[in-house]
């Protein structure tokens, strides 16, 4: 029902265009000339994100945005986006969403082209800090338990989409936004065109999925799917669209004659992606509740999305803090010949020594960290690493350390290796390794009532609702659904059992949220859900990962698409900016996970051929 409350039958069309600051420059062209678009929207920010643009507006005041939003995505568009009344909605400001409208006005009156620009602000919490300080009870990092840090870079709280609803209501052309939560962009188009209230929660939580789905880009058309060798035309892979209607449910689909595929897989994996409890999914709008979502074919390249609920948010923002803590490089080095592994390791091994002795000599003191990986034999397994006969490897050093010259000393002890130690050690030609500050994320909450978000159009302040305070009746934890049981009609006794990997009966897909790394399984078929979830549990996937994951394993179970959802806590190393892994993020976290060997009967395995 729309607003007016009679049937709104309309097809709202929204396709995503960028899901980092990075994103090939493909999407914005390819997703207007597809002519089956309404608004386009972009996602930019993450935590790095926000520190490296704080860092370039200390050195140009104008900077602190994604130049490449106006410099390359709406250079590209601009004037077709305006000829075919397309709406934009962007997250490109970073620290600096001012900056950005401002030289996108400059393009637009480059180009001859009169804009109606909104700027949503107000998610720069940073000026809130010293009475933070003082505040009782103190403030907490959300997943250490830390203190506030003395010295902090960027903190901004995770705006949600009544702003940029408010600014699309305005007749804004173009909005673009500080920090705010990724699906935000596409639930603030939702909430403007289809009238949705701020206490229609399972209307918000369908909304937020469909922003979820698309703001990662290409995977949601088979960027990353488990089974990437059935995926076509990867130079030419489809941008995601989202085709909306007022009830929330969706179709997800990609532009006519590109690449990639879309099926309840491929967009299964991404509706599990970097989320924690599927019942519980806390957003600044609502709480989402995708346990009961149902993902369907709905034709060749559509996917139907529907089934989500809502309760009501909380009292809280999410604010993403970025401090400095030390400083950081990594190195690397490939080895070549017979056993390449073993040089590789003795050579890293090497290195540490002889630096933590030269470090002592100069009175430097030792690594706050280090981490050594061989890649191309397969660390990141562990114990679960086959054995490795490679005669290539590349040896990767990674190292912190409060000072600043302690660090390009070990930079100058990289290339000594070429000629010191094992034969066929090269690769080391790309020049020394750069010192960086090593910057590190502090999540916490903060009271909703504290922050106060702007939407300013031609120099023109507009009205943006305050969130309401819902009751803690209102905000109580919604329970998991409980798992359904399936009847196969197959029996067989265990003997008949064969080993599998998990790849056989399973798609997956992993990310990250700070030191927290989340996997989520769905069942390649109904049937194996029973097995899987007897095998999967906590315990085993706990003790399969153990050489990453130093935390609790908690399972989630998503009864609508037979699929399971692990969050593996202090999982990542410190997490994303702080880890020193070569895998920071989790990304290949559930690729090691479908190794993991299962038990499955020849006629369970059977219903897959």
């Amino acid at each position: 029902m729309s607003g007016s409350g009679t049937i709104d039958e309309r097809i709202v069309r929204i396709g995503g265009a960028s899901g980092f600051w990075g994103d090939s420059s493909v999407g914005a062209p390819q997703l207007v000339a597809s002519g089956r678009i309404d608004y386009l929207v972009f996602d930019y920010l993450a935590e790095l994100t926000m520190s490296i643009l704080a860092g370039a507006r200390l050195k140009k005041p104008e900077l602190g945005y994604a130049t490449d939003f106006v410099s390359v995505a709406m250079k590209a568009v601009l004037k077709d986006v305006v000829e075919q009344g397309i709406r934009v909605v962007s997250n490109a400001g970073g620290v600096n969403p001012q900056g950005c409208a401002d030289a996108l006005a400059a393009l637009a009156a480059e180009q001859g082209i009169a804009l109606k620009i909104a700027v949503v602000s107000g998610d720069d919490v940073s000026p809130l800090l010293p009475g933070l300080r003082k505040s009782q009870p103190p403030v907490r990092e959300l997943q250490s338990g830390a203190a506030l840090p003395e010295r902090v870079l960027t903190a901004n709280a995770y705006l949600g989409a009544q702003p940029i609803r408010a600014a699309l209501d305005a007749g804004a052309q173009v909005v673009i936004t500080g920090r705010c939560v990724d699906s935000a962009v596409t639930l603030g188009v939702l909430m403007h065109e289809f009238e949705w209230q701020p206490n229609e929660f399972d209307l918000l939580a369908a909304g937020s999925l469909a922003g979820h789905i698309i703001e990662c880009g290409c995977q949601a058309t088979g960027g990353l799917h488990t089974d990437w060798d059935t995926v076509p035309d990867w130079p030419n892979i489809g941008y995601p669209i989202v085709e909306c209607s007022a009830d929330g449910s969706f179709v997800v689909t990609k532009p006519a004659g590109t690449g990639g595929k879309v099926t309840p897989a491929v967009v299964g994996e991404q509706m599990l992606y970097e989320i924690g409890d599927p019942a519980a999914y806390l957003l600044p709008d609502v709480v989402a509740d995708f346990t009961q979502v149902r993902i369907e074919q709905a034709g060749e390249h559509r996917v139907r999305v529907h089934g989500a609920r809502g309760h009501a948010p909380t009292a809280s923002y999410k604010v993403s803090a970025t401090y400095v803590d030390g400083f950081k490089t990594a190195a690397q080095l490939t080895i070549v010949g017979f056993d390449a592994v073993a040089k590789a390791k003795r050579t890293g091994e090497a290195i540490l020594a002889r630096t933590g002795a030269l470090f002592s000599q100069h009175g430097l003191g030792p690594y706050s960290g280090t981490q050594l990986e061989v890649l191309g034999a397969e660390s990141c397994y562990g114990p679960h690493a086959r054995a490795s006969q490679t005669r290539e490897a590349v040896l990767r050093l990674a190292v912190t350390h409060p000072r600043k010259e302690a660090l390009e000393l070990f930079a100058r002890e990289i290339a000594p290796a070429g000629t010191s130690w094992a034969p066929g050690t090269t690769g080391a030609g790309g020049g020394r390794a750069s010192v960086s500050p090593s910057i590190r994320q502090y999540a916490f909450l903060l009271d909703k009532s504290l922050v106060e978000a702007s939407v300013v159009i031609d120099g023109k302040r507009i009205d943006v609702p305050r969130p309401q305070v819902p009751s803690p009746a209102e905000v109580a934890k919604p329970t998991s659904s409980p798992a359904r049981a399936i009847k196969t009609g197959i029996t067989a006794s265990d003997a008949d059992n064969i080993e599998v990997p998990l790849l056989r009966l399973a798609w997956a897909r992993s990310g990250d949220k700070g030191d927290t790394s989340n996997i989520g399984v769905i069942a390649r078929h109904p049937a194996l859900l029973p097995l899987l979830r007897e095998q999967l549990t906590e315990a085993r996937v706990a003790e399969w990962l153990a050489h990453l994951v130093k935390g609790r394993v908690t399972r989630y179970e998503l009864p609508g698409i037979d699929a399971f959802n692990f969050v593996c806590e202090q999982a990542l190393g410190g997490g994303g900016m702080a880890s020193l892994r070569n895998d920071p993020l989790g990304k290949g976290m559930g690729q090691i996970l479908l190794a993991m060997p299962v038990r499955v009967s020849p006629a369970l395995l059977a219903l897959l051929a």
